[in-house]
């Protein structure tokens, strides 16, 4: 995993996580994980930045799989920013305007 440098800003964290999230390697990941990031990395907590960046570390198909239901996650896997990913409907972003 990734980790935080001493120097980092909050901002630059954001920033780098948000980045990690929306460029997965496949389409469906990268509008579920990077689409979620976007409407809610500038409001996350610093435990919350934690546990996001301990997802984004995780296998992309594995992640995906989990939070759009297709497989159950495993038990680690379950804190407050996966259920709020889980709960993200994805489909604002790609229904037709």
């Amino acid at each position: 995993m990734e980790h935080r440098a001493e120097n980092e800003t909050d901002e630059h964290r954001r920033k780098r996580l948000l980045y990690r999230a929306k460029y997965r390697g496949f389409r469906e990941a990268d509008f579920l994980i990077g689409g979620f990031a976007a409407d809610n990395i500038w409001d996350m907590t610093e435990a919350e930045l934690d546990e996001f960046e301990e997802l984004l570390a995780m296998s992309d198909h594995d992640l995906y799989n989990w939070a759009s239901g297709r497989s159950e996650p495993p038990a680690n896997v379950s804190g407050p920013v996966f259920k709020r990913l889980c709960a993200f409907d994805v489909s604002k972003l790609t229904a037709p305007k």
